[in-house]
């Protein structure tokens, strides 16, 4: 493969080269589901969608793992504070994001395990680390030795986010029994009112950071290929889930991949900030393939600041993509998937550098608009299939399944929208038979002000959506 990856972990751009031939393994870090939503929370799953997309692209047979926290201190706090059952809580949350995710055409993960079904995977792990010298119980309470295992042979705490030991803060309080300051909970003992499991060292609930070892190895096996998530989760998350999976004994990922965040106003979207934009609330703007092409474009290690005005520019790039397939698709009837273009796969092996292959799709779009006026019907054809390979890559092939029965209320409105259209095109028409040229000029004018390029042919005016 000539696909390269910038490998957070060693902050370069890798080769990468699949554990097995023929496989690829990829774990996500999923949702913890405690309120509705935001396109923060599911720009992670459009990107690495992207990848899996890319991958399968390839060849390759993808093993996908997308897990879910639905057990977490902020499920309970937020359950509690709503009087509701927690478990009640996190599952309705919980379908919110499968129905956000399916409906921005992010394909279902391989499997999507769930926290609370894997209590024995983390007690065997931890098992192991207690056995290894790397946690210790304390009241019930498990905690991962930060200091035995950076101090050991192999000890690499610190490695993927580049923080020293004596510089973290886990964020977690500080307990009686803790060896250092810097040790976190791979076990949290009960606490009344509280879900809990049974362990050899008393009833509890699992820690946040061994959820993600414990799942990622059940199904990935000790070593795989790549790990995902946000850019927030590099530190303490993802670093614990290394510190504790190697010292456990395990390989662990090869590649770790990060997402930037969503801003608005340059500062990160979240709950606390007061700038939360929901999937729905968005989705009443655009329709959700304009979603997930606003969610994909920018490059997946880049900060995506949020305004009305980029997402309503976004979508109207989509737009233009569309038009010209529909178009192609009413004058030569199915279109197929095509050969993609060698710049443009050339963009994607390059660590998944969308905007490029994004450049190299609305290139194929112009020069397929153009063929179409030039009545140049096999080339047009070509470009066609041309679009749909790379747009089918990025997910979101207009003429795809999922996307050609999804237009909804937009479907209506193009219909309105070429009514209204028609009949300046007519009056045009007429004022040009009847060489009044100022009437016919001033439709142009207008359509043009409006963003709709006209092209006259021999089978008479064609229009489109100006690109």
């Amino acid at each position: 493969m000539n696909f390269r990856i910038f490998d957070t972990a060693t902050r370069e751009l890798r080769d990468f080269e699949p554990l097995r031939e023929g496989h690829a393994s990829v774990y996500l870090c999923g949702a913890t589901p405690q309120a509705m939503p935001h396109i923060g929370h599911v720009r992670s799953g459009v990107a690495f969608d992207i990848l899996r997309r890319w991958l399968m692209a390839q060849g390759l047979d993808v093993a996908f793992v997308r897990n879910v926290t639905d057990i977490d201190d902020k499920i309970l706090t937020r359950a509690a504070e709503h009087g509701r059952p927690w478990w009640e809580w996190v599952s309705t949350y919980e379908r919110e994001f499968t129905w956000a995710y399916d409906q921005l055409g992010v394909l279902p993960p391989s499997v999507e395990p769930r926290a609370t079904g894997h209590v024995t995977q983390m007690v065997e792990y931890m098992q192991r680390l207690i056995d290894n010298g790397y946690a210790y119980d304390v009241d019930g309470n498990v905690y991962f030795d930060v200091n035995a295992w950076a101090s050991s042979e192999g000890g690499d705490y610190g490695s993927l986010s580049g923080n020293r030991v004596d510089e973290m803060e886990q964020g977690e309080p500080d307990s009686p029994g803790k060896r250092g300051p810097h040790d976190f909970a791979l076990w949290k003992s009960a606490k009344p009112g509280e879900p809990s499991w049974p362990t050899p060292w008393g009833d509890g609930r699992p820690g946040w950071h061994l959820e993600c070892s414990a799942m990622a190895t059940y199904y990935l096996g000790g070593e795989f290929d790549i790990h995902c998530g946000g850019l927030d989760l590099q530190f303490p998350h993802h670093e614990n889930e290394i510190a504790q999976s190697h010292a456990a004994g395990d390989g662990f990922a090869r590649y770790w991949m990060h997402n930037h965040w969503v801003t608005m106003s340059g500062e990160k979207m979240s709950k606390s900030l007061g700038n939360v934009l929901s999937v729905p609330h968005i989705l009443e703007a655009v329709r959700p393939v304009e979603l997930r092409y606003y969610l994909g474009s920018a490059h997946y290690r880049s900060v995506l600041e949020y305004s009305e005005e980029a997402l309503q520019e976004a979508a109207a790039g989509y737009r233009r993509i569309e038009a010209f397939l529909k178009r192609a698709a009413d004058k030569f009837g199915e279109i197929e998937i095509g050969d993609r273009p060698e710049a443009f796969d050339a963009a994607m092996n390059e660590d998944l550098a969308v905007p490029r292959a994004l450049a190299e799709l609305h290139n194929a779009v112009r020069a397929g608009n153009q063929l179409l006026a030039d009545g140049d019907d096999a080339r047009a054809k070509e470009r066609a299939s041309e679009v749909r390979a790379m747009a089918a890559v990025l997910g979101f092939d207009p003429l795809s399944e999922k996307w050609a029965a999804s237009g909804g209320g937009d479907d209506r409105a193009m219909h309105a929208l070429g009514v209204l259209i028609g009949h300046e095109l007519e009056t045009r028409k007429t004022a040009r038979e009847e060489k009044d040229w100022a009437t016919a000029d001033g439709v142009r004018d207008r359509l043009t002000e409006a963003g709709v390029s006209v092209t006259d042919t021999v089978d008479g005016p064609k229009w489109s959506l100006s690109d």
